[in-house]
């Protein structure tokens, strides 16, 4: 054999040799993957090839206190676009088929880049019929486009309720990094109820799993091993409202400014409350347009903003049955003790009254609405005292209410007073305004609404609250929790003030003896609060029936005058629609009201400036 036959012989060798190495190096690695590591690499592979699909759970719905539905799950189409597929060239006509304006597809694009290509980006809810028409004759020319039906916020009990239900919109980015339960294009609650109670409401996402290719695109179903996880319906949630005072609350407040805050008075459940003017929540069932937003945020009346919980007001008046309790649960007076109105009260200057009352006792005081006798009265509180009063009863604080947007009020203190004016020597004369609730007092409706309540039920309430429950998956009604309340002042207290306030509907001399209801005994009081910005505002503060409470209301409208004339009937309405259930509500609408015409005593000259 030549040399050439050795070198060719032994080239053979070596890749002979060459070849069993690679494959015993395969088989090895064949073995380590399938035998030895088969647990590890089995779980990557699942992995990286199967891909969860997630199954949104039906949003909760809400009913009345009656349960009545009042917010509910409308089906919608929702129109979708998986960016992967999509031609930006379409973009005009899909803009102009859904309403939109024009580089509206270009931001929505933008907006989701960060996130995969395969994952579709839905671009309107709510969209029409004659929409989903002219998309499906054309979307053989529109890759990557589709639509699906969705569910959608409804309203079906003919109430508006923009500030108690809230309304629930697509997530923020913000929002999205902030927790990890949401994904683009899921909805939330964003105001109200609907964002108080999100988590409940929500639900639990389902999960389905199909094969995906490694650029993520879905290949089938996937059948083996992993089963689907179902979806779980948010809590269906039973509210506190009373559907007949909502409505009527509503209806009285429309074309003024204002709120209402009806409230039951042995457990806090708050039965009705309006704030005017409000909103359309169907704008935001579906993507709210861009017009409609600008209109709500550039209104000089501020639907969005909550009066009844958010509005800071002087309480005139009112405020006078909490001086009452005050100084009687102290011992400065009793129900006998009288004071002397002239027609005012001097400490520097004169402050007038609306009349000559004679000497007066507080229950005659309250009745009439003798703003000497509270002149007087406070320097007998004091400052200090009458601001522990009025915390006891939910001033100057959060009442608690389950909604987030809420207001605290203010009643100042001395130490206030010492830091406004840099001295302790604050000129005392300031006492005369903030016995008639006037001055630097603040309060909310609900705070007042709140008050009322414990007045009327003695005391003892539970903070005041929107929602009293839920209905578990069977059905049935499951109750929650509040804090109880006890403002602890004696009994013999609310007797004797509890008497006055009847006298403001009942007497012969009342404030509001116009509201009046012969089979519905009612106990109140009215408040003129002055604006400096324009017209008074009117207010009223009530508890029906006298002898065993069920309702108890306070009513506030801006810049339109008298409570007892703008306020009190307003009040009335309300309390028929919850207590004579047998009378409809548009007869109840179409009361009239007779208001004595020489009803002037909540307005009062203080020097030459209106003060109630």
């Amino acid at each position: 054999m030549n040399d050439f036959g050795f070198a060719s012989l032994e080239r053979k060798n070596v890749l002979f040799l060459l070849v069993i190495g690679v494959f015993l190096l395969y088989t090895f690695r064949l073995y380590q993957m399938q035998i030895v590591r088969h647990s590890e690499y089995d779980g990557r592979s699942t992995s990286n090839s199967v891909k969860p699909i997630q199954e949104m759970p039906l949003r909760g719905v809400f009913y009345d206190r009656n349960l009545q539905l009042l917010v509910e799950n409308t089906p919608a189409y929702t129109v979708r676009l998986m960016p992967s597929e999509y031609d930006t060239t379409n973009n005009i006509y899909l803009e102009k088929a859904l309403g939109m304006e024009k580089g509206t597809l270009r931001q929505i694009l933008y907006r989701n880049k960060s996130f995969s290509k395969f994952v579709p980006i839905k671009l309107k809810r709510g969209v029409d019929f004659a929409s989903i028409g002219w998309l499906s004759e054309n979307l053989e020319h529109l890759p990557g486009v589709d639509y699906i039906i969705e569910l959608q916020r409804g309203y079906p009990a003919g109430i508006t309720g923009s500030h108690i239900f809230g309304y629930s919109r697509e997530i923020s980015p913000e929002m999205l990094k902030r927790d990890d339960f949401y994904e683009p294009g899921d909805v939330t609650g964003f105001a109200g109820v609907e964002r108080k109670y999100e988590k409940m409401l929500r639900g639990f996402k389902g999960y389905d799993f199909v094969i995906v290719d490694s650029r993520r695109r879905e290949i089938e179903q996937f059948k083996d091993k992993l089963k689907s996880i179902p979806s779980i319906k948010g809590k269906d949630l039973v509210l506190t409202i009373d559907s007949r005072v909502q409505k009527v609350a509503e209806a009285s407040l429309e074309g003024k400014s204002g709120a209402v805050v009806a409230i039951e008075p042995s457990t806090g459940e708050v039965l009705g409350m309006a704030s005017s003017p409000d909103y359309d929540l169907n704008q935001f069932s579906y993507i709210t347009s861009r017009d409609y937003l600008n209109q709500l945020s550039t209104d000089p009346l501020t639907p969005m903003f909550n009066r009844a919980t958010m509005s800071m007001y002087p309480p005139g008046s009112t405020f006078k049955i909490l001086a009452a309790i005050a100084a009687l649960d102290m011992g400065v007076i009793d129900e006998h003790s009288t004071i002397s109105c002239g027609g005012g009260f001097s400490f520097g200057k004169f402050f007038k009254c609306h009349g000559a009352h004679g000497a007066v006792n507080v229950e005659r005081a309250i009745e009439v609405s003798c703003n000497t006798f509270f002149y007087k009265l406070i320097f007998e509180i004091g400052l200090n005292n009458l601001h522990d009063y009025a915390k006891r009863f939910g001033f100057g604080r959060k009442t608690g209410i389950d909604l987030l947007e809420e207001a605290g009020g203010l009643i100042p203190t001395e130490e206030y007073y010492e830091k406004q004016y840099k001295s302790k020597n604050w000129p005392r004369g300031i006492l005369v305004s903030l016995g008639i609730g006037q001055g630097e007092i603040s309060v909310t409706p609900l705070q007042l609404a709140h008050f009322v309540s414990l007045v009327a039920n003695n005391g003892k309430s539970f903070i005041p609250h929107l929602v009293k429950g839920y209905l578990d998956e069977n059905k049935h009604f499951v109750p929650f929790t509040f804090p109880a309340e006890d403002v602890k002042v004696k009994q013999e207290v609310f007797d004797i003030v509890k008497r006055g306030m009847f006298n403001v509907v009942q007497g012969g001399g009342g404030t509001a003896r116009g509201i009046k209801i012969p089979e519905i005994p009612i106990a109140g009081k009215t408040g003129t609060a002055q604006n400096p910005h324009g017209n008074d505002h009117a207010l009223f503060i009530c508890f029906a029936p006298f002898e065993n409470p069920k309702i108890a209301v306070a009513v506030m409208v801006e810049n339109v005058g008298f409570g007892a004339t703008h306020a009190a009937p307003i009040a009335k309405k309300v309390i028929e629609a919850y207590l004579k259930r047998e009378v409809s509500l548009d007869e109840i609408m179409g009361n009239s009201i007779t208001i004595p015409i020489t009803d002037v005593s909540d307005s009062v000259f203080v020097g030459e400036e209106i003060a109630d």
